[in-house]
């Protein structure tokens, strides 16, 4: 069963909410039409892709190059919040959400470096009960260091928007009712605590959804949160991603970036 869709709207600060284009005071503004799903790229880890079972790491290299063909096309990668805000105001045709899953230490150290050379921005989603630890959910590794409580907060003062991805990276679809919200509230309060700064953003653990994990990421505050194809479910709490890997060339780029737009209807509120 669908979860209904509801809109998200960020205004400008120190401007109204009203809708771009309105007609002034007394006035109905003409309805505004849906648009088609926003492009999200989904990243995980940057570094040595030799030893990578899940395809979830690209090589410095190989992100450069993407990153780069991105800009070619006149394109900028954005966080996911700035790319909702920008689509509020009609702004965003020429942006690209970028998020890093799971909060590998290599974010720092390999892919802000990459971000910040060709001026884009990024939707970081961490993990609050693992800080420090490893990817222990992936059982044929290879173990990979998460960021420490430390290396959060340099990406957050660095203008990466820090998400939650829960607090251990559990499947939700499968929680209990008590898992399910310690996974999804109590994640959002401790990287509260520890940036400083409001989070906006949830992403599913292994991208898993239904109706009943979009209704706690929903109660729980989050403005927007991540899956990867969450079919019916679609809209501003389960937004759709197209995953990015090592194989991913500029020829693919373009083709996975057409083939989205060709496929995603308009969603209301998104």
């Amino acid at each position: 069963m669908a979860a209904p869709v509801d809109s998200v709207r960020f205004p400008e600060p120190g401007r109204s909410p009203e809708p771009a284009g309105s007609a002034g005071p007394g006035v109905l503004p003409a309805p505004r039409r849906p648009g088609p799903v926003p492009w999200v790229a989904m990243y995980h880890s940057v570094g040595d892709c030799s030893d990578d079972p899940y395809r979830i790491t690209v090589t410095p290299e190989r992100l450069e190059g993407q990153l780069a063909w991105l800009r070619r096309r006149g394109l900028r990668g954005v966080s996911v919040a700035d790319l909702l805000a920008a689509r509020g105001r009609g702004g965003a045709r020429n942006l690209v959400g970028l998020t890093f899953d799971d909060g590998y230490a290599d974010f720092v150290t390999e892919a802000l470096p990459l971000l910040r050379r060709w001026e884009c921005g990024a939707t970081l989603f961490v993990l609050p009960g693992r800080l420090g630890g490893d990817n222990a959910w992936d059982p044929l590794g290879p173990r990979k260091p998460l960021l420490t409580a430390d290396g959060i907060r340099h990406a957050a003062a660095e203008g990466v928007e820090i998400g939650s991805h829960g607090l251990t990276h559990v499947d939700l679809t499968r929680a209990d009712d008590v898992t399910l919200k310690a996974e999804v509230a109590e994640s959002r309060a401790r990287i509260e605590e520890l940036t400083g700064t409001r989070v906006d953003g949830f992403c599913y653990p292994y991208g898993t959804v239904d109706a009943r994990a979009v209704e706690a990421v929903r109660e729980a505050g989050y403005a927007y949160a991540c899956a990867i194809d969450p079919g019916p479910l679609t809209g501003p709490h389960a937004l759709p991603r197209v995953h990015v890997g090592q194989n991913d060339t500029a020829w693919r780029l373009h083709l996975k970036h057409r083939l989205h737009r060709l496929r995603r209807r308009p969603v209301e509120g998104v």
